[in-house]
Parts: structure tokens; sequence; C-alpha cells
């Protein structure tokens, strides 16, 4: 698989569900496309919880923590909430030691977290 970042975004529930397509989510271009399809997505159908699913994801650069924290930003100002799912030990500790831990709310898998933050 190439280094094109690709995602599919869904409703399931009252929530919107991002699931990156991508092993490797490092293209600058490919992750200003995706902020674009996501914030196009969130002002179409003004979803109140937003699941970032990273089952697939084995790397990311630091682009994406900037992506994350930009789309949560604009779900709070209508009260929101971002949360991330299936995301490896390893990338986890990113979270970790930039304290974003703190910020997010981690689910073990999309359809826990969907289970939890989107039938409410």
């Amino acid at each position: 698989m190439d280094d094109k970042v690709g995602v599919e975004i869904t409703t399931q529930g009252n929530a919107g569900v991002v699931t990156f397509q991508s092993k490797s989510i490092t293209d600058a271009d490919g992750i200003a496309s995706v902020s674009k399809q996501i914030k196009k997505f969130i002002d179409e159908n003004q979803p109140k919880k937003l699941i970032f699913d990273f089952g697939k994801v084995k790397f990311f650069s630091s682009q994406v923590l900037g992506l994350l924290l930009d789309i949560r930003s604009k779900l709070e100002a209508d009260n929101g909430e971002v949360v991330i799912s299936s995301i490896n030990p390893q990338l986890h500790r990113v979270f970790r030691i930039t304290n974003l831990d703190k910020v997010f709310s981690f689910f073990k898998d999309k359809e826990t977290a969907i289970k939890t933050i989107g039938t409410d």
C-alpha cells in the first residue's frame, strides 16, 4: 500500500465514524485533503460525536495530532466530542507522551466506541 491517505466516513447511530484506510499516514497533502473531507462531513451532517478508527494504522506523522485537535475544536464549539478507537499500543504511547491521552477518550475497538457514545 502506498502512502496515500484514505478515509471512509460513515454514520453509525448519532456518531460519525472516520476510518483510516492507510497503514501509514504521513503525506502532508493527503492529511490536508482528509481534513477537508472531515470538515465537509461535519458541516453537512452536524454529528455531535466523531469516532476516529485507527485499526489499520501502524504509523502517523505529528500532523495527524494537529488534525485531531482541529476537528475536536470544531466539534466542541457545538458541545461535540471526538474519541479514538482501535489504536495500537505504540501509537497510543504518542498520545501519552504528549498528554493528549487526557484530551481524548480511547476505546479498544470501533464497535465499543459506537455502543458507548453513538447511542446517547
